[in-house]
């Protein structure tokens, strides 16, 4: 019987590598693979379809509490504004499509009513602030970039034909305006 102890104890010690090496084997396998790092998991709206992305806006303007929110995939414009408050006493939410749906990484801008004295003539959009592609006149038009009389005009017309405009992204409709330009317009106009 003195040669039972070393056998013991290489059984022991063949135990001790084999439980090691499946313990760690185990581990790799619920650290998520190589690297161990799982990808960041996708922002979740509140009451929204599972694995839907939040759409982040920015509201501004003639609003009770301008900010950025976060808002289901499907809000519209109204929705927005809502989240911000509400509309001020000055707001001028005919110059808002509020049923526009709501674009992730955009500025709901609701301006101000224009006042009385200077409502004979079309007002010049403020410094900073996109032109209305559904009140801007010709002039105004012409003066972006890119844009030249007959351009304008095409856009007059088919802001005439069909009812306004729904979105800008309709601007890639009118005629003289492709994709190229479209880009260069989305930040100098709004709907």
């Amino acid at each position: 019987m003195p040669d039972l102890a070393p056998r013991q104890l290489a059984a022991c010690a063949l135990a001790v590598v084999a439980v090691s090496l499946l313990g760690a084997w185990h581990l790799s396998r619920a650290g998520g693979g190589e690297g161990g790092d799982a990808a960041p998991a996708p922002i979740r709206v509140d009451g929204g379809a599972e694995g839907r992305r939040a759409v982040i806006v920015h509201v501004a303007g003639a609003v009770r509490s301008p900010g950025v929110y976060r808002m289901r995939p499907e809000a519209r414009v109204d929705d927005a504004v809502g989240r911000a408050g509400g509309p001020t006493a000055r707001a001028d939410l005919s110059q808002v499509n509020l049923a526009a749906k709501v674009e992730d990484g955009r500025q709901v801008l609701v301006p101000e009513r224009v006042r009385a004295a200077s409502a004979g003539a079309a007002a010049p959009p403020a410094p900073g602030v996109p032109l209305n592609l559904n009140t801007a006149t010709l002039e105004q038009l012409d003066e972006l970039d890119g844009i030249g009389p007959a351009t304008a005009q095409n856009i007059l017309d088919y802001r005439e034909a069909n009812g306004g405009f729904g979105a800008v992204d309709e601007l890639g409709q009118v005629p003289g305006i492709g994709d190229v330009r479209l880009a260069s317009l989305r930040e100098q106009v709004r709907v």
